[in-house]
């Protein structure tokens, strides 16, 4: 490893640490950025291979889909409205599930019924085509042991996972024309995951995702929770890609995605500054 990438990588380290991540509560963890077009590694650490339920980041795919399908129209449209049997408790989010979801607060407050309703109308076949062609983690979409619920339940902790790496792959290939949707699907999708702020100076776009892993019975284990922060930054023609996903062995009391996002922010303002020296 160059001097540079060693003191590119200890900004990193320095940053995470900053934002809060206890080693001896951390069970496992991964922070990597990369150059879009390159794919070189500008900063990495953690294990970083290790596959893990995509969560609330599959709204990314699953956004991918519904404009590529039309079943998406626009930021606003349509707006959907909750059916039986779908995951509407929502926890501390519970407020902002209530009621009536277009495409923008589906992504802004990651509702999860609205990914539900959306992967109903995908149905499937449709929906089993799009994970394969995007070649998305083990695409295993079954679903929980036993339960026949992988249309609306594959990506929540369940039998559906990839690794950071592979989310870094999988967001390169999107913003790169490499997936069989429209480059209206990858616009519009960008567009819902714009967010405000601007680590090193660089617009950023990403989205978290917050799980449990499972206990032998299949119920959730709260003492072990885990998130993710993923996305990209870019300005002028500099685009770089990146993954945070941390995991707990001891519960948490916040959700871990905001936490991932906060300390991923603060890690990418310290690399991407000293990426500029």
């Amino acid at each position: 490893m160059t001097l540079r990438r060693l003191w590119i990588a200890g900004a990193a380290l320095a940053a995470l640490g900053c934002a809060g991540l206890g080693p001896a509560r951390a069970a496992e963890e991964c922070f990597l950025v990369t150059e879009l077009k390159t794919a070189r590694v500008i900063a990495k650490q953690g294990l970083c291979a290790s596959r893990h339920s995509p969560a609330s980041t599959f709204k990314i795919p699953l956004a991918l889909m519904g404009y590529d399908s039309g079943i998406l129209k626009s930021a606003t449209e349509p707006v959907f409205t909750t059916e039986p049997g779908l995951d509407t408790a929502g926890g501390a989010l519970g407020a902002l599930w209530a009621g009536p979801q277009t495409p923008q607060s589906w992504m802004k407050n990651s509702v999860v019924w609205y990914s539900q309703v959306l992967t109903r109308k995908l149905g499937m076949e449709r929906f089993a085509g799009y994970v394969k062609s995007f070649a998305y983690g083990n695409e295993n979409l079954s679903g929980e042991p036993g339960q026949d619920n992988g249309l609306t339940q594959a990506w929540l902790s369940s039998s559906l996972a990839l690794s950071p790496r592979e989310q870094v792959d999988f967001l390169r290939r999107m913003l790169t024309g490499g997936l069989k949707v429209q480059p209206e699907a990858v616009d519009r999708t960008a567009d819902l995951l714009r967010l405000p702020e601007q680590p090193g100076g660089f617009d950023l776009y990403g989205k978290t995702g917050t799980g449990f892993l499972r206990l032998a019975d299949a119920k959730l284990d709260r003492t072990r929770p885990f998130g993710w922060f993923v996305g990209w930054v870019e300005k002028d023609k500099d685009v770089f890609v990146f993954a945070r996903f941390m995991s707990l062995d001891v519960a948490s009391d916040e959700p871990l995605g905001p936490r991932a996002r906060r300390q991923a922010i603060a890690a990418l303002d310290a690399v991407l500054r000293a990426q500029a020296r």
